[in-house]
């Protein structure tokens, strides 16, 4: 059964030798166990540059994974020191990405959770950077009538 969660998400970008790029987000979103694992689901917004998107955090034994439909179509798979390659479908056309988890931490209950990502992102074979995401999960309060 799905329940409705707040999730605070904090990504943070860091490309070459740039600035970080901090992103900030308080949304409502679901949580679902299913198959042996934990789903977690929000929509995304004009803030983080992807509205229309869907975006599902699966979180099994060993690994997370990330998958955005609608606007813009990705599945990336984070386990700790393994490369996965995604097609990056946006509306102007593809990229390859590859993604290396440097770190994966999860800690999933009914009612909420963590999970912690560090990753190194390549863009067509080319470095482009270090991302980490941290998601904290809190089951919704019932509204009082």
């Amino acid at each position: 059964m799905k329940q409705p969660v707040v999730l605070s998400i904090r990504g943070r970008q860091r490309y070459a030798d740039q600035d970080p790029e901090i992103i900030e987000l308080i949304t409502d979103g679901t949580m679902e166990y299913a198959g042996g694992g934990w789903n977690i689901t929000y929509e995304e917004s004009a803030l983080t540059g992807l509205e229309g998107v869907t975006t599902t955090f699966r979180v099994e034994p060993g690994k997370v994974l990330l998958t955005r439909t609608g606007a813009l179509n990705s599945h990336m798979v984070f386990q700790e020191g393994v490369e996965h390659d995604s097609l990056y479908q946006m509306p102007f056309g593809a990229l390859m990405i590859t993604v290396k988890a440097t770190s994966v931490f999860y800690d999933i209950v009914p009612d909420g959770g963590v999970i912690d990502l560090i990753y190194q992102i390549h863009i067509e074979h080319s470095e482009a950077g270090e991302i980490d995401y941290h998601l904290d999960i809190r089951a919704k309060e019932p509204e009082k009538a």
